[in-house]
């Protein structure tokens, strides 16, 4: 492909981060003293932790800080911002190069930064989630200053299976300088020890069961949205942290073919928009689809349609992945927060804006694919996250080596 496709969205700006251009799914926005905004953003694996871009101008961005991770075996993919905190997750890796786990290795856990003055963070505190059969954490989810919810290991869960190693926790911060655990809860059957069976695997790929994005909003702060990969989504009851509650599950996998990674609910219209990650390149675990579910009984979800996206036939020669990922999660804070409109993260189908006025039929109304990033090993951009500030710009991020895309977009919304 050449050149940028675009539908109802200007590029105003790209920036690719100093040459270090891969970045995660962790993008927030701090508003930080002097009226400056900050877009904090998570690499995708080392040699890079966190990069700090000044996007007070959406037209002229300027990174102010880049920060190395501790070594390659390491990587940190998820972070959040609230007030003038940022926490950081660290995951390990068996080898560098490599998604394989690394069981038993450091840093492994989340690691909290004073970021009051923008270009020096300065470390608060470290919660320490390593252990033999934990790589420590690959998201979190910190929103209200007070607890951090998270996909994590732990130095004393020990799975039956070494793919089920990542369970939900809650972690209170409200001392920041030591952060402390205030509840955890796994998916039955996958513990040793536990009295359920084991839950059967995916015949055709089997990627385990772990928790993924583990959101909770202000508006009900006694729910965890839960995402699970193999094993579907949870909505859980936390009105008491310390003892979580399955309050419902739902699951199309299989058939389907398994790893769901969000689940974003739009709390006015008791809708729910639940991603499947595609995870393998070239469409071969297609199709991973972005799911509209009707919530009304949270004791009975139910599928009600899918988001529209261009047929695989027309993505999958591009390189690498295509397929749905990451969500704008309507976060409290400097942010879009929409119950009708959503935006979607495609890697080489790039950022798609949805309309879900008509729940059982969502239309599209904007689109951005970025041409193939220089240097990209895939071959095509690999959109990977998706953060809307409450001005409707639109940052999205690539994989790879592309970096930050600024957008505005020119329909309304």
């Amino acid at each position: 492909m050449s050149g940028h496709e675009t539908f109802n969205m200007k590029l105003l700006a790209h920036d690719t981060l100093i040459g270090w251009g891969g970045i995660g799914e962790g993008m927030s926005i701090q508003e930080a003293p002097g009226g400056r905004r900050i877009m904090w953003l998570a690499h995708e694996g080392p040699p890079k932790n966190f990069t700090g871009v000044d996007v007070t101008d959406p037209k002229n961005p300027k990174v102010i800080v880049q920060r190395d991770i501790a070594n390659d075996c390491v990587r940190s993919n998820s972070l959040e911002v609230c007030g003038d905190i940022m926490a950081v997750a660290y995951q390990t890796r068996a080898e560098p190069g490599t998604l394989a786990p690394g069981f038993g290795l450091h840093p492994a856990g989340i690691e909290l930064f004073d970021i009051s003055d923008p270009e020096d963070p300065k470390t608060i505190s470290f919660f320490d989630c390593s252990g033999p059969h934990s790589m420590g954490v690959h998201q979190l989810w910190f929103v209200d200053g007070e607890y951090i919810h998270c996909a994590a290991g732990a130095p004393d869960f020990q799975p039956r299976d070494p793919a089920d190693n990542q369970i939900y926790r809650c972690i209170d911060v409200r001392n920041p300088s030591k952060p402390e655990e205030a509840g955890r809860w796994w998916m039955p059957g996958l513990m040793e020890g536990d009295a359920a069976d084991p839950p059967p695997r995916h015949p055709v790929f089997n990627s385990g069961f772990r928790a993924h994005n583990t959101n909770v909003y202000p508006e009900r702060p006694d729910r965890v949205y839960l995402a699970y990969l193999d094993g579907g989504m949870f909505i859980l009851d936390i009105s008491d942290k310390a003892n979580p509650k399955p309050v419902s599950h739902w699951n199309p996998h299989p058939p389907h073919n398994g790893f769901m990674h969000t689940v974003l609910p739009l709390l006015s219209r008791d809708l729910l928009i639940v991603t499947d990650e595609c995870i393998r390149d070239g469409g071969e675990d297609w199709p991973k689809l972005t799911w509209v579910v009707d919530a009304r009984d949270e004791n009975n979800l139910v599928p009600i349609s899918t988001l529209p996206i261009p047929p695989v036939e027309e993505f999958r020669n591009r390189g690498g992945r295509y397929g749905s990922h990451n969500l704008h999660e309507n976060r409290p804070g400097p942010s879009y927060r929409s119950d009708t409109i959503v935006f979607a993260t495609f890697f080489n189908g790039g950022v798609r804006a949805f309309d879900t006025s008509n729940p059982f039929q969502p239309t599209e109304i904007a689109h951005f694919v970025p041409e193939n990033p220089e240097g990209s090993r895939a071959g095509a951009c690999q959109i990977n996250d998706v953060y809307v500030d409450e001005n409707r710009i639109c940052y999205c991020v690539d994989r790879s080596t592309g970096g930050l895309y600024i957008l505005e977009m020119e329909v309304e919304i």
